[in-house]
């Protein structure tokens, strides 16, 4: 069993200047690809469930599924509930066999925000595992805008709320498919200036590929979520699977020649936040 809590893995990817890739999953083909990759290049890696991967599986499947995975390779695996965004559905996870809770409170006002992520935080330390919180909002490509994240309420924030790990929005965007966004290293300094927790940068497929390295060895940033690159790998390989012959039905032979590309995708991310060879 390698299963891991996500201060297992951040804090020595904070201390030697590396980060550790949160790998968005959907299914069973991408997770199992994910766990693979962190084992081929003997790094720790957190599988994450958000909530369209939730809406399609329910958590307590998910659960199994990743402690599964984690029971079947020899490398650390957190397995980490991704936006939570109510306290009930955190103890769902938390029952399920989720060794982190990210708990989402980043549209409600600062007092709310700490208040609620703190009960999160106490529940999962109770248990044995670990919290992450959002402050300021990581917006969409295409969707609801980001509100950057105030460095003065950063440090109230991880001080008060108890967090492990806490998210920032500095220029990042969910669902960006070019690598253009940058991200403002100037806010990213006045935060690390204030505050010691590690640090998180959702929508990380948008961040351009250097910047990512830079910061990864460089910064307090410690967790950079990857999900866009590496489902834009598995759509264009179960494409080119399905197209290769249209006569074919059987969808394990069709998904089985998602894994290498994504396996591969999935561990070119690893490579480049310096996290291989370090589990």
């Amino acid at each position: 069993m390698t299963l891991a809590t996500l201060s297992e893995v951040l804090q020595p990817a904070l201390r030697d200047g590396y980060a550790v890739p949160g790998l968005v999953c959907l299914g069973w083909e991408d997770m199992r690809a994910y766990a693979m990759a962190a084992e081929a290049e003997r790094a720790p890696v957190i599988l994450q469930a958000g909530p369209s991967c939730r809406a399609h599986t329910p958590l307590p499947i998910l659960g199994k599924m990743f402690r599964h995975l984690a029971e079947s390779v020899d490398v650390p695996v957190v397995a980490h509930l991704d936006h939570g965004y109510t306290l009930d559905e955190c103890r769902e996870a938390l029952d399920a066999g989720f060794t982190s809770l990210m708990f989402d409170g980043s549209r409600k006002p600062l007092a709310q925000n700490i208040e609620e992520t703190a009960q999160v935080a106490d529940m999962a330390h109770a248990a044995g595992i670990s919290c992450e919180g959002e402050i300021g909002f990581v917006g969409y490509s295409g969707g609801e805008g980001s509100a950057g994240t105030d460095p003065e309420e950063a440090a109230i924030f991880a001080r008060e709320s108890g967090v492990d790990a806490m998210a920032i929005s500095v220029g990042n965007v969910h669902l960006q498919t070019d690598h253009e966004g940058g991200l403002d290293e100037a806010r990213i300094r006045a935060i690390e200036a204030l505050t010691t927790v590690p640090l998180v940068i959702h929508g990380g497929s948008g961040v351009p590929y250097a910047q990512r390295a830079a910061l990864a060895a460089g910064s307090r940033i410690a967790k950079f979520n990857i999900g866009t690159e590496l489902r834009m790998a598995f759509g264009a390989a179960l494409r080119e699977a399905v197209n290769a012959d249209p006569a074919r039905f059987d969808r394990v032979a069709i998904l089985k020649e998602t894994h290498q590309p994504v396996m591969e995708a999935a561990r070119a991310v690893i490579r480049g936040l310096g996290a291989s060879g370090k589990a």
